[in-house]
């Protein structure tokens, strides 16, 4: 397996259909009429500071994901101060400081038959190298909750903080409320894992892949109330991330998965 930065029409065709395969066919996440195009697109993937890391078994485009750093012109248009698409949910003036690059991770996704593989540690391993040739100091994203009730949401919040993962200096505002469906039809927790949370034995309460992988894996810490997303039908939980603090365990698997390639 390689990865490419894409920089070719047909390096970020390879990133879009990679997303449309996972959100809308594999995971059947994208609300509305599938796109005759069969590409997941909006308008931050052509800005030139976005970047996008896309992984190849083979010539096989099979993970992607994209990194939004500081754009000055869209901080201007939408009266924030990062420019980035979180910032549309989250009020990130607090992150904006000297020595400070925070750029937005989003779009995290490996096909369904390499989900297991070298694939997402590979795309992690490029995430984090592209991030540090540009500076990057911190990361924002917003990871999937795989529900879209209100309350699971909540309760995976509150087992996230019994874990001690919410982050003791940032709690960005929240722009506008947020909140899922009156009858949700993705529920995460079953009656008895809820029964469990109101006593209080929150070891016993599971958590999404995505919010346990990036704080174990990553460092992240929880910043934010759940939010929303309609587009994906799903409630995300914000987070941020310090490159400098990434687990040295995390880093030792990056530096075996280089020493590892052919030369």
């Amino acid at each position: 397996m390689s990865y490419r930065v894409a920089t070719t029409q047909r390096e970020l065709d390879d990133a879009l259909r990679v997303r449309w395969a996972v959100f809308g066919g594999e995971l059947q996440l994208m609300a509305g009429r599938p796109p005759p195009t069969q590409r997941e697109v909006n308008g931050f993937d052509t800005l030139a500071t976005t970047v996008h890391v896309v992984v190849y078994d083979a010539d096989e485009p099979v993970a992607t994901v994209r990194l939004l750093l500081p754009n000055a012109d869209v901080a201007r248009a939408s009266g924030g101060v990062l420019g980035v698409e979180l910032e549309q949910r989250l009020d990130l003036s607090g992150l904006a400081g000297p020595g400070q690059v925070v750029a937005e991770a989003a779009r995290f996704c490996v096909r369904r038959q390499w989900r297991h593989s070298e694939a997402v540690i590979r795309l992690q391993a490029a995430f984090y190298a592209e991030s540090r040739r540009r500076g990057v100091t911190h990361w924002l994203a917003a990871a999937n909750l795989e529900t879209d009730s209100e309350e699971d949401a909540r309760l995976i919040q509150a087992a996230v903080a019994y874990r001690g993962w919410l982050s003791p200096y940032w709690r960005p505002r929240t722009v506008e409320a947020s909140s899922g469906p009156s009858f949700p039809s993705t529920p995460f927790y079953a009656p008895e894992e809820r029964a469990w949370a109101v006593a209080g034995q929150w070891e016993r309460v599971r958590l999404p892949r995505a919010p346990a992988l990036v704080a174990r894996r990553m460092g992240a810490r929880f910043i934010a109330e759940p939010l929303y997303d309609p587009g994906f039908r799903r409630f995300t939980l914000p987070l941020i991330a310090a490159v400098d603090d990434i687990p040295t365990g995390t880093l030792n698997r990056f530096a075996a998965l280089n020493a590892s390639r052919p030369r």
